[in-house]
């Protein structure tokens, strides 16, 4: 065989791997040290000279050093410290009362808060989890439509991915080499288009067939006084949006830089968790010991990636598949249709960071030739993401909502419907993206220039 076609047994081995289930880190790591050792040996060596093992202490150290992942421990904690902060329930109460006149008033409130809670977590399924018990049954309760309630927690849920400060953005970052501040800036118009096609289509539906999100009853809104509704927002929304916007504005404005901000954040969401009387010991010792393990998670996926892209490339796998894709004689706007199609695929399977860190980096070569701009490709793949917590067989956003609801109170069949809308709009917001890409490149260059 030749060396290409060794590169190309490679990935076809890992992708069979990784979907029997064994861990994905160490099986990048282990397939990139068992093909390096081909890739690298020289006769007469010792076992411990071939040049992989160097390329995985220097992967690890590169990894650990880098000021980009930084940031991700410390935006890990500040959203364990919010999520363990007991503000869930009162920001969703408080935004039910403000939205009370507004039709389907307790979807807009479960997506406002989904919204929020996501942006300051950025953690999928403790949004979907915590919120699937909090708002659903008081949904059902009032008479909402199951499949409605169940598409608004799940599609609400996944936004924290999109809408900075996201995790999944830094990831991009460290793995693209594009400014984390720039992507943040990029990211913010689209992530409000689709939080606000998602409010647009609640409120147009619920008018068209009333009958799907009943209005709150009299005995619910009154004594229900607009300085008591101000109050609510006071103790419950202002500080949490408070933390959103500082640690934001003070990346955006360049006042901080991105491991600033988020050090920031997490001082801050340990604030408000002494705030709302929730700090304990056990909670402080639980957000550590999850970040810790997240973090790792991340920093390892990045050691096997980086050690499983260099062989596959010095074996001539990144230049076969490069020289496949040119020879389709794609334009610039199949290339992309193309790329967000595959990324669409792996997401039923993978998780996002394996995707970033795993198949993204197959594509930037490729960005060059097509004349696609990385931020821009960034924010598309951002967009896209959306869609694997969404589109079944493997929607977990759905599989997240249908482990907490009361049993028997939705099939899981009913939530993927829910959810089929939602996924729509993510891909109308999509072709909107790509219609109009000033929606992500006015901010950056607003604030940065060209």
């Amino acid at each position: 065989m030749t060396d290409p076609q060794v590169a190309i047994l490679m990935l076809g081995a890992f992708i069979f791997i990784i979907l029997l289930g064994f861990p994905i880190a160490f099986t990048l790591i282990a397939m990139g040290v068992g093909f390096g050792y081909y890739a690298y040996f020289t006769p007469d060596q010792a076992f411990f000279d071939n040049r992989v093992f160097y390329l995985l202490t220097q992967n690890t150290f590169s990894v650990m050093n880098n000021d980009v992942l930084t940031a991700i421990p410390l935006f890990l904690f500040m959203g364990y410290m919010v999520e363990r902060a007991n503000i869930l329930d009162r920001l969703f109460f408080s935004l039910q009362l403000a939205f009370r006149f507004v039709p389907g008033s307790m979807a807009i409130a479960a997506l406002a808060t989904c919204a929020m809670f996501a942006t300051a977590t950025g953690i999928v399924g403790a949004v979907v989890t915590l919120m699937g018990l909090l708002a659903f049954p008081a949904m059902i309760k009032a008479g909402y439509d199951k499949r409605l309630s169940a598409g608004v927690i799940a599609a609400g849920g996944t936004l924290g991915i999109l809408i900075p400060p996201s995790i999944m953005l830094i990831v991009y970052s460290a793995t693209a080499g594009v400014s984390v501040v720039k992507l943040y800036a990029a990211a913010l118009i689209p992530g409000m288009l689709l939080a606000s096609l998602y409010g647009a289509y609640i409120i147009s539906r619920v008018l068209i067939n009333p009958s799907l999100a009943p209005k709150l009853t009299r005995e619910q809104t009154e004594g229900v006084s607009v300085l008591q509704v101000i109050l609510l927002m006071l103790q419950a929304v202002v500080p949490l949006a408070t933390l959103i916007l500082a640690v934001l504005g003070s990346i955006l404005f360049g006042l901080a830089t991105p491991t600033e901000a988020a050090a920031i954040g997490a001082a801050g969401a340990a604030l408000l968790a002494a705030a709302y009387r929730a700090m304990t010991w056990n909670r402080l010792k639980e957000a550590v010991f999850l970040t810790a393990r997240t973090t790792a998670m991340v920093c390892w996926l990045f050691v096997g990636s980086w050690t499983f892209s260099s062989v596959f490339s010095y074996l001539g796998g990144e230049h076969l598949i490069k020289e496949f894709v040119l020879g389709l004689d794609l334009n610039t706007i199949t290339f992309l249709l193309l790329a967000q199609l595959i990324i669409f695929i792996l997401g039923w399977p993978l998780e996002w960071s394996e995707i970033i860190i795993i198949f993204v980096p197959i594509f930037l070569p490729l960005l060059p030739h097509f004349d696609v701009d990385p931020l821009f490709f960034g924010i598309l793949i951002a967009l896209n993401l959306q869609t694997s917590f969404l589109t079944p067989p493997m929607a977990m956003a759905a599989y997240y909502l249908k482990g907490v609801v009361p049993r028997g109170s939705i099939e899981l069949v009913e939530i993927f419907k829910g959810c089929m809308p939602f996924l729509m709009l993510v891909f109308l917001s999509m072709a909107l993206v790509y219609i109009f890409p000033q929606l992500v490149y006015w901010l950056p260059d607003l604030f940065y220039g060209n």
